[in-house]
């Protein structure tokens, strides 16, 4: 009698288990780590909630200065995709092998805007009224780690109007914060993308947009990093962004396409 309840016993444990393994075996969900610029973060959010949609795929975001971003890859962090608001840190990163140089795109352009509060009563109608002396306060990115600030800086020193603004420049360390430090009257005036529009709520106002030869052209390149252990999820992300649907989402926060 005791030799048939064991019997029993383990076969009812042998379909525990084969029913229930054990969660350690269990595959662990597919994700992929996506570094992109802030300025971004509104329409890269939105493409990555249709992306785990359509492929059951997780999509993390690490979003912030390109040239941070730049160096954190270097540095070995895990990222499966990187997406900079500029062509210099993507070069650097392809100039050390660290990007799949098949999979990169240029995904979508931009325009560079001079803004002042929405409640600003001084008279900023132009890059060129930034000489004036109630313009004390000028916020852009660094130049130094901040692709908007690299446009800026090289928008102005074109504009012949670097050396006499230096002293006045607030840097950011990116440009969701030059937003914050005009829109809450902190500066009189900052130096954005246009896309940076769309998220401000009305809190800024756009008082210029640079002229389109006083800097280098603003293209965003998007490429998979070949350490990446999610190549085939990494490539169907940058599809999503250069897709139709991508492409109008990208557009819907100000940003002028991949052409």
């Amino acid at each position: 009698m005791n030799r048939k309840l064991c019997i029993s016993a383990l076969l009812v444990l042998g379909v525990l288990l084969a029913s229930e393994p054990f969660s350690g075996s269990r595959p662990k969900e597919s994700e992929i780590l996506v570094s992109a610029a802030i300025s971004l973060k509104n329409a890269f959010e939105e493409i990555g909630a249709l992306y785990e949609k359509r492929t059951g795929v997780k999509v993390r975001f690490n979003l912030g200065a390109s040239g941070l971003l730049q160096k954190q890859i270097e540095s070995g962090a895990p990222v499966d995709v990187f997406a900079s608001a500029a062509q210099k840190q993507m070069d650097e990163l392809f100039s050390r092998g660290l990007i799949l140089a098949d999979t990169r795109r240029i995904f979508t352009h931009n325009a560079l805007v001079l803004i002042i509060p929405a409640d600003s009563k001084l008279r900023i109608r132009s890059f060129a009224d930034l000489v004036r002396p109630e313009a004390a306060r000028i916020a852009i990115g660094n130049p130094k780690t901040v692709p908007a600030g690299q446009y800026a800086r090289e928008a102005l020193e074109n504009l012949k109007l670097w050396k006499q603004i230096q002293s006045r420049l607030i840097l950011a360390e990116n440009v969701r914060q030059v937003l914050d430090y005009v829109s809450r009257g902190e500066t009189e005036a900052g130096i954005v993308y246009a896309s940076d529009i769309s998220t401000a709520h009305g809190r800024v106002a756009v008082a210029a947009y640079a002229p389109k030869d006083s800097h280098s052209p603003i293209s965003y390149p998007i490429a998979v990093i070949k350490e990446t252990k999610e190549r085939k999820n990494a490539r169907r992300f940058i599809d999503l962004t250069l897709s139709a649907e991508g492409q109008a989402v990208l557009k819907k926060y100000g940003f002028m396409g991949s052409q």
